[in-house]
């Protein structure tokens, strides 16, 4: 029955979706000849509100639990498990108040995707060719480097891909490590992420209605006296423990 009313609604979700795209796009354009970097980051949270509550034509529920606790004063470094797609748009606009900046793959900034790939390409994020090493550390560097000059913060997912069973895979170090290098005084935060990979569970159609979606903000991890190496791995073990367990 919920696969039925998955290929039901999901037509009207991807619209919705899809709408959101198609509107921000010139808006985007807009705010940043305009308004700088300011107005088209506005531009681009109220986006990410709207496509947060796309999840609600698929009458899943959004749960997004913040951490108040967390300084405005320095760089962090947000680590999440991946689960889909939609683990991003709650992540922006929730945050939005740490100017979160995406590690992403340079095919999505390239890829003419309306709204996203310019976002991508004008909003700071770091654009990584997974064929070119050079070009990633670079790519990152700059990010750090905006990280340290602008007290912007980072969001990443050290899986490197979402997930295909619902199992969490090892981190990995290297873009942790990078970011880390330039900003050490910057917060290692971990996200859980739940329900995404529910809502994908048939694939791309049907998707799964009435998937409960939910984000944790935990505590920063406590790195004195860790290596790069433990601090990631004390990431994973404290998400997984949220998901998994």
């Amino acid at each position: 029955m919920r696969k039925i009313l998955g290929c039901i609604l999901t037509p009207i979700f991807y619209i919705g979706f899809a709408v959101c795209l198609l509107i921000f796009h010139p808006i985007q354009w807009l705010s940043l000849k305009l308004g700088g970097y300011s107005a088209h980051k506005k531009s681009v949270d109220i986006l990410n509100f709207f496509l947060t509550h796309c999840n609600y034509l698929l009458f899943n529920s959004v749960t997004f639990i913040d951490n108040n606790k967390l300084p405005l004063n320095t760089p962090i470094i947000f680590v999440a498990n991946h689960q889909s797609t939609y683990d991003i748009p709650a992540m922006i606009y929730f945050l939005r108040r740490f100017h979160g900046k995406f590690i992403s793959k340079i095919e999505l900034a390239t890829a003419g995707i309306p709204s996203i790939s310019f976002n991508l390409k004008h909003g700071g994020a770091a654009n990584i060719d997974r064929k070119d090493p050079k070009q990633s550390i670079a790519e990152i560097l700059k990010l750090a480097n905006n990280m340290k000059q602008k007290n912007w913060s980072a969001f990443i997912f050290p899986e490197g891909t979402r997930t295909r069973n619902g199992k969490m895979k090892t981190f990995n170090v290297g873009g942790i490590a990078t970011l880390v290098k330039k900003n050490p005084t910057a917060l290692i935060v971990p996200v859980a992420i739940t329900g995404s990979y529910e809502m994908v569970q048939y694939g791309m159609f049907p998707l799964r209605p009435f998937t409960p979606l939910k984000w944790e903000v935990l505590d920063p991890i406590q790195t004195e006296g860790l290596t790069i190496e433990e601090i990631v791995k004390l990431a994973e073990e404290t998400i997984r423990n949220k998901v998994e367990g």
